[in-house]
Order: structure tokens, then C-alpha cells, then sequence
């Protein structure tokens, strides 16, 4: 049996993957934490000598965990889904920061957000079928006992979620400079008033989700290249200054107001060069939790 020092540098090892799978799951950086945290108590409370796969062992921990929190999430919650945007992870555009291995493991936590948005809409059995399976290649074997359903039954949820996505998460070009081109004409359309060239940019049938928190008549979803423009015309008006940054690895946008006060993230998603969707964070309770220190360090 390792020793308590050997079995902490174990998890410490297997933290990112563990980590990666809670924030899938649950699209909050301080709930997946917590679940972290309880995939770790429950370590030190077994007998670890008996565990031939320690990284198996905690993802199917902490994916059960996951599965309550979800559970008890879907019983309590009040708030619209779809107006509910995930928590983004922030990391810092260009320069040595994409680089290294530290890069890596960030990344491993990245997902869209677009993704984000649709996997909280699955029924919780649903979420954890798909993303054990089609994100983290578990076997249905693996999974079926985690969910309490047959393997053939658990491979049904995963299909379902399956169809879903793939109706209703679009995925980001790949290419960051072609982002960065999009976001950049998006941003100085909307700065110079110049809604012709946003039209241009935009998706008609571009999608913007906000999510507001409490403060009243900020959180909508958007619909239609118009019907967005109008939204941006409104908001031109502030005088906020822009800081491109990764949004879930993909450009996004960090908005301040003149006082330095942290507004919005913006987290884009564009394909064929055009912006499809925008999912925007303005809960200020939510905003003063992120981690930015990514992004301040210069």
C-alpha cells in the first residue's frame, strides 16, 4: 500500500485529467473543484493498495460524484437554462503562455462553451454517458454501472446526447488567427458605429445568449444578425475597453468598464469566418469569482 505522501503525488499527477472530467460535467470551475476535493477524501479514506488503475478509479469517482451534483442541481434550480452561461476559463492570447507543458494541461480543461451550453440542457444520466464516452473514451461496459442502467441502455444515453450536440453546438474554426481576424472586425465595427460591417461578420442566424445573474434585463438570448446588431448598438454606447483572450481556448473577449471594473467575457464562436454564436457572462457575483491571473500577470 503506497504511503500517504506516494498516494497524494499520485492524485497530484492525475489532478488535471480529474479536474477536466468534473468541469465537463458540471461547466462550474468551483464545482468541479469541489468534486475534486471529494474524489480526493474519498481516496484517502480507501484501501489504495487494491486499486490497480488509480486514474480509472477517479475518473469513475468523480464522475459520480458529478452525477449527484448534477442531480441535486436539476431538482433546485430556478433560472432558465438558456440563459445560463457556463463558467469560461480565461488564459492569455499569444506569447510563451500557449506554450509548455503547464499550456497542456490547461487545455485539457478547455471545451467551448457553445458545447458547454447544450450539455447543460442533457438530463444528467445523458451528460455523463456522452462525455465519459465520446470525450474521454470510457467503454459503455465502464459506464453502465455508474449510471445504474444496462450497457445497451447507457449506450442509448450517450446517442441521445449525441444527436443533441451535434444539432445545436456549433464548433469554433480551429485556426486562431482566423478567429482573431473575425473578432477584430466585429470589435471595430462595433466601436466605429459601423453596423453594415458588423451585418457582415455575423452569422444570420447568429445566436447571443447573456447571462446577467440577477441584475435585471441583462440576461436574453438574442436571435438573428439584426436582431444581435440591435443589442450592439445598445451597448456601443458604454465606453468599455476590449481585451482579447483564450475563452474556453477558443478568442474571446474581456470587457471593462472605464474605471477598470470587469463588465463582461465574451466567449465567440465562428465558423466560415463568421460569428455563429456569442455567449456572454455579465453576472457580476459570478465575474468576481474567475480566475484571472492568467491574463493580469503582464
Amino acid at each position: 500500500m503506497p504511503t500517504p505522501e506516494r498516494l497524494a503525488e499520485q492524485f497530484e499527477a492525475y489532478r488535471p485529467h480529474v479536474r477536466a472530467v468534473a468541469y465537463r460535467m458540471l461547466g462550474s470551475v468551483s464545482e468541479a473543484e469541489d468534486a475534486v476535493q471529494e474524489a480526493w477524501m474519498r481516496l484517502s479514506r480507501t484501501d489504495a493498495g487494491g486499486i490497480d488503475n488509480l486514474r480509472g478509479w477517479l475518473t469513475t469517482v468523480v464522475a459520480r460524484v458529478c452525477l449527484d451534483m448534477l442531480r441535486t442541481r436539476t431538482s433546485r434550480r430556478e433560472d432558465p437554462l438558456d440563459v445560463h452561461v457556463p463558467d469560461p476559463i480565461i488564459r492569455a492570447f499569444g506569447g510563451a503562455a500557449d506554450e509548455g507543458p503547464e499550456a497542456d494541461s490547461m487545455l485539457a480543461e478547455s471545451v467551448g462553451l457553445a458545447l458547454l451550453v447544450v450539455l447543460e440542457k442533457l438530463e444528467p444520466a445523458e451528460r455523463l454517458a456522452f462525455v465519459l464516452h465520446d470525450v474521454f473514451a470510457m467503454s459503455f461496459e465502464e459506464i453502465a454501472p455508474i449510471v445504474d442502467r444496462s450497457v445497451v441502455a447507457t449506450r442509448q444515453l450517450a446517442s441521445r446526447a449525441r444527436r443533441r450536440v451535434r444539432g445545436q453546438a456549433p464548433t469554433s474554426d480551429a485556426d486562431l488567427r482566423n478567429q482573431r481576424r473575425v473578432v477584430d472586425a466585429f470589435l471595430a465595427a462595433v466601436q466605429n458605429g459601423d453596423f453594415g460591417a458588423l451585418v457582415a461578420v455575423l452569422d444570420p442566424d447568429i445566436v447571443l445568449r447573456a447571462d446577467g445573474g440577477a441584475v435585471k434585463g441583462m440576461s436574453r438570448v438574442v436571435r438573428g444578425a439584426q436582431a444581435v446588431v440591435a443589442q450592439a448598438a445598445a451597448f456601443s454606447k458604454i465606453a468599455l475597453s476590449n481585451q482579447l483572450v483564450l475563452v474556453n481556448g477558443d478568442i474571446g473577449v474581456v470587457t471593462r468598464l472605464p474605471d477598470g471594473r470587469l463588465f463582461s467575457v465574451i466567449g465567440f464562436t465562428i465558423a466560415g469566418g463568421k460569428v455563429v454564436e456569442m455567449d456572454i457572462l455579465a453576472d457580476p457575483d459570478r465575474l468576481g469569482r474567475l480566475d484571472l491571473s492568467d491574463i493580469e500577470r503582464d
